[in-house]
């Protein structure tokens, strides 16, 4: 299977993390391409993002901090409150920690995915 171009600079990306964040970031992203195959991978302001394929818009994306690695979900003000692993108090943009491989397949993860796809899926907020 040939990657898409936005796949490839995510490789990239992920390739040039620290060593101990690099597993993190991988395991998020089997996890997004498992619940999600439609969204497509692409890289924005040096982050890789994941775009749904209705609005065009970002869905998920990975934030690298020196000891985790934040899960964002774009419209994840909306998801906080049936998701509770989502946190944060961004006006729209809200995120879960993930410190290890492990955590990025849990279920509670793979639900908020799953429900940040469907709410790209409907109409943008108002």
């Amino acid at each position: 299977m040939s990657l898409s171009p936005g796949s490839r600079k995510v490789e990239a990306l992920l390739r040039a993390l620290p060593q101990g964040l690099r597993p993190v970031a991988n395991a998020l992203r089997r996890s997004i391409r498992e619940v999600a195959p439609e969204l497509t991978e692409d890289v924005k302001w040096n982050s890789p993002v994941w775009l749904g394929p209705r609005s065009g818009k970002i869905v998920v994306n990975l934030q690298v901090y020196d000891n985790h690695v934040n899960l964002g979900f774009w419209r994840g003000a909306e998801l906080a409150s049936a998701h509770p692993a989502i946190e944060g108090t961004g006006k729209s943009l809200r995120h879960v920690k993930i410190r290890s491989p492990g955590d990025a397949s849990t279920a509670p993860v793979r639900k908020a995915i799953r429900a940040a796809v469907q709410l790209d899926r409907s109409d943008p907020p108002a």
